[in-house]
């Protein structure tokens, strides 16, 4: 009996101390834990920045490496031309834009049968590139040429053929806009609203991409004329009265109407000692909007501004891409600069255009195409495909919005204003040629002698668009004197050749 109970005290001792070995071993894990824990933060870190380094590296290299590999920053793509005969450039309607001649001792000579004509939008590929040759610099030196045909150039030493780049641009819409512009300064752009495609960008002066290199000392140092300069993209210039456009949609967003909305033009306005006059004083006497728009009454648009304000105009001009990033590789922002506290004179001067605000033709083309498009900014584009050179299709590109500039319903308002323009007031000279036409004339201002900029943006068959066109001609005058003929002919380009 006595054993028993010295057993069972014996066995409850034991118990005891594996019970407490088990707690000072749980205590042992939890010291050790909170000891290694600091260890353990940062090996997880190092394992998520490892992690992240591969994703990154997998990602880059499936979706953005063609896009660094064809950044015109980078030199490497020079190195394929060891390999790589540089391909051609070609318009919409199958016109050779640019080209390399290879003679038989193997010498390359790059080639522009347009000579001027597409200097700025196909550029050039010698002292660097510009246009085209540097926007597509990737896809001309590369070559998908049929694999066999590869290997036996790589065998003889022979290089193979760059892919073909196919262009939006329409030769024969880019000649008219050339020829019609003449010897005057300016730009011209033509865009295809629901698309997005330029079908033509015309800037002058200009210069012949065959001599660029003989002739390259003067043209960088020839300061009157600045020739290499895409006035298109990079030219900056006060809107005129194209920017009414933008005053009309503020004044909409405001007012929610354009109905009751009566003026009685005198010819001038004056407040705060400040006075705007209507062209050379022109009297418009009482108006609706839609007469001080047709009209491009500066009275009448200057007594707008003054009720809607300059905080009130800067959100809607920031609203249609001023002092914003626009979707191109090169282009000079354009400059709006009110706000809610701007002296009435600015605001004024604003309101028509002139003031502080710079725009470029290209911006107010993409306005109007927008426009044209229920409000919808399409991405603009210049490169419709890409081929080998048996003329397999290698990639095509793919029409894609940009943004939404304006509702529906406020590009069909503007839409009006602009068609009234051109059957009741300052571009009538584009009514009635076989095709109906929206658009808005200005003349800016651009010296204390008041001589002007002539513009005209608009677009053509206004209830199925067709086409959008941003015109400027400078020291033009008006825009019904100079831009507006460079519109007709390049609409009757469209139409009738």
């Amino acid at each position: 009996m006595r054993t028993k109970i010295l057993r069972r005290s014996e066995k409850k001792r034991l118990k005891e101390e594996e019970r407490e070995q088990r707690l000072r071993d749980r205590e042992v894990a939890r010291h050790r834990r909170r000891r290694n824990r600091p260890y353990t933060f940062v090996s997880a870190f190092f394992i998520l920045i490892f992690v992240s380094l591969i994703g990154y590296l997998i990602y880059f290299d499936a979706v953005k490496s063609d896009d660094f590999i064809n950044s015109p920053y980078n030199t490497r793509q020079d190195t394929f031309s060891d390999r790589v005969v540089r391909g051609s450039i070609q318009s919409s309607d199958g016109e050779i834009l640019a080209q390399t001649n290879v003679s038989e001792d193997g010498t390359e000579q790059r080639s522009y049968p347009y000579a001027n004509i597409f200097a700025h939008a196909v550029g050039y590929d010698t002292n660097g590139k510009s246009g085209l040759e540097s926007e597509a610099n990737f896809q001309l030196l590369t070559s998908h040429s049929f694999f066999l045909e590869q290997m036996k150039n790589e065998f003889l030493g022979k290089k193979n053929q760059g892919d073909t780049v196919i262009s939006s641009l329409s030769a024969d819409l880019q000649t008219t806009a050339y020829n019609s512009l003449g010897d005057r300064r300016g730009a011209v752009v033509v865009i295809e609203p629901s698309t997005g495609r330029i079908l033509a960008m015309v800037s002058k002066p200009d210069f012949d991409p065959n001599t660029i290199a003989e002739n390259w000392d003067s043209l960088i140092n020839d300061e009157n004329n600045s020739s290499l300069l895409n006035r298109a993209t990079n030219g900056a210039y006060p809107p005129g009265s194209t920017f009414k456009i933008v005053t009309a949609l503020d004044y909409f967003r405001q007012k929610g109407s354009l109905e009751g909305y009566s003026y009685l033009c005198q010819g001038s306005i004056t407040v705060d000692d400040h006075t705007i006059q209507c062209y050379n004083g022109t009297v418009h006497g009482q108006e609706d909007f839609y007469s001080a728009f047709a009209h491009s009454c500066n009275c009448a648009f200057a007594d707008m501004g003054l009720s809607l304000g300059g905080d009130s105009l800067r959100s809607t001009a920031e609203d249609l891409l001023f002092n914003k990033a626009l979707p191109l590789n090169s282009y000079k922002t354009s400059r709006f600069s009110l706000d809610k506290n701007s002296p009435n004179p600015l605001v004024m001067q604003t309101s028509i255009g002139q003031g502080n605000t710079l725009v470029s033709p290209m911006h107010m083309a993409l306005i109007t195409s927008a426009i044209a498009n229920d409000g919808v900014l399409m991405k603009p584009t210049m490169i419709d495909k890409i081929v080998n050179n048996s003329g397999d299709t290698v990639s095509e590109t793919e029409k894609s919005e940009y943004k939404r500039l304006m509702t529906s319903n406020e590009a069909n308002i503007l839409g009006k204003l602009m068609k009234n323009v051109v059957e009741n007031g300052t571009a009538s000279a584009l009514n009635g040629r076989g095709y109906t036409v929206a658009g808005k004339t200005g003349s800016a201002e651009f010296d204390e002698n008041g001589s002007s900029h002539s513009w005209f943006v608009g677009y053509s068959n206004v209830d199925d668009p067709d086409i959008a066109i941003a015109v400027i001609v400078e020291n033009g005058g008006t825009g019904s004197e100079a831009a507006v003929p460079v519109a007709a002919d390049v609409f009757d380009a469209y139409y009738f050749d």
